[in-house]
């Protein structure tokens, strides 16, 4: 497969051009990657009105994944508010209401493009027990929300894979959509190899509408490279809908990564294919050595660290004084993500490493229940009302003005215009927030006050 961007810029850092252009460096090395930095220059197209090389690349990956599929250079944040964008336009389109049904571990973008785009939000909260970054949903369970829902969305947001690696039956819940007419659109941040997979679980070829994939999660991709796959006869808004949340200087390193990223994957699945064993094999023989194992995405490894005696940060801690840096832990998990570019060679070099750590008693405390708060405004008045950062201690009652969650995870526990109350703060507490940001009391009074006007 050919590779046009990264070919035109590595005949133009080797012509000795000078470089009368953005950026500043000019080419010089600092860092080393300099003389691939780029920008919009004659022959290099634009991201956002790809003619030529960019949209040459981006058909390549559309014929690797099977759907129209576009860059991003922002990450699946980009994605998910252009996700958003488009789903909009077809609620406008058919006449529907700007209201969407998602999983409740939904990432905070989706928040902040609910709130610029003005979406009503309705919450699926998980049928069952279980971490507020997992939402397990079934399309029996969607489909009885329908049923009982007195307004009707013209969408549901989806999470699958999930932080903690588990994935949804998007199959089934593509079904329910369609029969109820309402798009699916899938955050797939953590799953662009799925596709790639023996028999796909890509989101697309399950029956979403539309999806998003990072390809720099899981794939030999630079930070900020990742997909938007569109279906629904959307392809033709797509662009817009990136430009509106994108910069206008988009990477062009990201670019060539995502680029490169095509010849890779033309090889992939036999990799792929040739790795997945070997993960399997290690899930096994940690398993045996008592090791408790939580979700069912192929590629991540995680630890319910506590059946195993320990915290999870503190397994993850044991991992560290050992070199092995872990993607994310909290009381309850250990996070790790493997892909076969850590080859036998990490996968043996990690099982020794968690086989070396003595089995302890388990620790029998849980965490404590994901809170269903107060809704007290929307997404989008919250987030756009004066506010202050105050001590949890003092945020009882109080509304709640910006999703400030950190990144790993960047899953809320409570959602912009929710009331904090006793099961918030008990949340707060277990996972370490110290301090949050609520809404001025002065200004939700004029705004309530307001409202009774």
């Amino acid at each position: 497969m050919d590779t046009p961007i990264c070919d035109f810029v590595s005949r133009y850092a080797e012509s000795g051009s000078l470089r009368l252009h953005m950026p500043g460096h000019k080419g010089t090395a600092f860092l080393g990657l300099e003389t691939k930095d780029i920008t919009e220059i004659p022959g290099a197209d634009s991201l956002y009105e790809a003619d030529g090389i960019i949209r040459q690349s981006e058909e390549n990956a559309s014929g690797l994944f099977g759907c129209d599929t576009f860059y991003s250079t922002e990450g699946s944040s980009q994605c998910i508010r252009a996700m958003l964008y488009l789903a909009a336009l077809d609620a406008k389109r058919k006449g529907k209401p700007l209201h969407i049904a998602a999983g409740r571990n939904a990432h905070k973008t989706f928040l902040s493009g609910a709130a610029l785009l003005d979406w009503k939000v309705s919450w699926l909260y998980p049928e069952g027990e279980g971490s507020y970054l997992s939402c397990r949903l079934t399309p029996e369970g969607l489909e009885a929300w329908f049923r009982a829902a007195e307004e009707r969305p013209s969408a549901v947001y989806l999470t699958s894979p999930d932080y903690l690696g588990n994935t949804v039956d998007i199959a089934g819940m593509a079904k329910v959509c369609r029969q109820y007419g309402a798009l699916l659109l899938v955050d797939c941040a953590h799953g662009a190899y799925l596709k790639f997979l023996p028999e796909s679980e890509h989101p697309m070829d399950l029956g979403a509408d539309l999806g998003c994939c990072s390809a720099h999660k899981t794939l030999p991709v630079l930070t900020g490279g990742a997909y938007l796959h569109v279906g629904a006869g959307l392809a033709g808004f797509a662009k817009n809908a990136l430009a509106l949340f994108g910069s206008t200087s988009p990477s062009y390193l990201i670019l060539q990564s995502l680029d490169a990223a095509n010849r890779y994957l033309e090889r992939y699945p036999e990799m792929l294919a040739a790795f997945l064993p070997q993960v399997e094999g290690l899930k096994e023989r940690l398993e045996k050595s008592g090791y408790c194992l939580y979700g069912d995405e192929p590629l991540k490894l995680t630890i319910s660290a506590k059946a195993y005696g320990y915290a999870g940060t503190a397994l993850g801690q044991a991992l560290a004084e050992q070199g092995i840096v872990c993607e994310f832990s909290d009381p309850d998990f250990l996070v790790l993500m493997l892909t076969p570019e850590i080859g036998e060679v990490g996968l043996k070099r990690l099982e020794e490493a968690l086989q070396s750590i003595p089995r302890k008693a388990p620790v029998t405390s849980h965490p404590p229940e994901p809170p269903r708060p107060e809704r007290v405004l929307s997404i989008r008045e919250a987030a756009l009302s004066p506010s202050e950062r105050v001590s949890v201690s003092r945020s009882l009652g109080r509304v709640l003005a910006a999703a400030t969650v950190g990144c790993p995870p960047a899953v809320p526990i409570v959602v912009c215009g929710e009331r904090i109350d006793e099961q918030a703060l008990r949340c707060f507490r277990y996972y370490g927030v110290a301090s949050v940001e609520v809404i001025e009391s002065q200004a939700l009074a004029q705004m309530q006050e307001s409202c009774k006007v």
